[in-house]
C-alpha cells in the first residue's frame, strides 16, 4: 500500500462527554508529555444549499487555531484518510466518560527508604 504524498488523518477524541471528530494534516507524538499535537486542521468548504451546523460549530471553536494538545488518553482512535470528510461532535454513547487516571511514574528509592 503506497503512502499519499499528502496524508489526511481523522481524529476522535472526547472532551467533556463528547465525542469531537477532526481532520488534520500533521499529528504527533508532542514534547509535552502525554499529549499528541494536532496542526493544520481541514474543515469541508461551505456549499450554498447545505450547511452542517457541527461542523460549523468545531470550525468556529478551531478558527485562528495553530496547534491543538489533545492529551492522550482522550484519544479513541486515529487513521489516516484518503478525503477528509465533515467534522462533528457527537454525545458519547457511553454517557459520562470518565478519562484514564494519569498514574505517576514510582519515585526512585533515597537513601533510607
Amino acid at each position: 500500500m503506497a503512502k499519499t504524498p499528502d496524508p489526511t488523518f481523522r481524529v476522535q477524541f472526547v472532551s467533556q462527554d463528547k465525542v469531537f471528530e477532526v481532520f488534520a494534516k500533521q499529528i504527533y507524538s508532542s514534547d509535552l508529555y502525554g499529549f499528541i499535537e494536532v496542526e493544520e486542521f481541514v474543515f469541508g468548504e461551505r456549499s450554498g444549499l447545505l450547511v452542517d451546523p457541527s461542523e460549523e460549530k468545531l470550525k468556529a471553536e478551531f478558527q485562528g487555531v495553530k496547534r491543538s494538545y489533545i492529551p492522550m488518553h482522550a484519544v479513541i482512535r486515529i487513521d489516516e484518510v484518503e478525503d477528509s470528510g465533515p467534522a462533528r461532535i457527537r454525545d458519547s454513547k457511553a454517557g459520562t466518560i470518565t478519562p484514564l487516571s494519569m498514574v505517576p511514574p514510582p519515585r526512585a528509592p533515597r537513601d533510607g527508604d
